[in-house]
């Protein structure tokens, strides 16, 4: 069993890359793209990637935000109950094609992005990417790393 100490201070030992992942992260957060829908982004594919530490910040700041209490239990069976929009089913599948790499297949994935040109731009698409994929890199460095989670009371 793990103890679930954190195993490095990553942010500290590589401070240059830590820095320019939190600006990269800052950039996407500017871009135009709904702040609730990129945090439910976040929040899935945290729990996708089993980040303890995304899953609860992402989950806080949903709330935060106002979001739904039932609507964040319910994440995990997005595709299973209708308190979802369009739009945020169209970025969840497009987020959740692209944090299983293994599981590629073109016919999904241009079926996703056609969904999403339904809902979203050219530059809002490409910044949803680009928001995927620094989340996945942030899962990453939380699963290695282990950072702590503080307890919310």
């Amino acid at each position: 069993m793990s103890d679930f100490k954190q195993r490095l201070p990553h942010a500290k030992l590589a401070a240059p890359a830590f820095n320019a992942l939190i600006k990269a992260s800052e950039v996407v957060h500017q871009s135009g793209v709904d702040p609730k829908l990129l945090e439910l982004v976040f929040l899935r594919v945290s729990q996708l990637n089993g980040c303890a530490f995304c899953v609860d910040m992402h989950s806080h700041d949903l709330l935060q935000k106002g979001e739904d209490q039932q609507r964040l239990n319910t994440l995990a069976a997005w595709r299973e109950i209708p308190f979802f929009t369009d739009a945020e089913r169209a970025a969840l599948n497009w987020a959740e094609r692209f944090t299983h790499l293994h599981q590629q297949d073109a016919d999904k994935e241009d079926a996703a992005f056609v969904q999403l040109q339904q809902h979203f731009n050219d530059t809002e698409i490409a910044n949803l990417t680009f928001a995927v994929a620094i989340i996945n890199a942030w899962n990453r460095l939380g699963v290695s790393m282990r950072p702590q989670v503080p307890r919310r009371a």
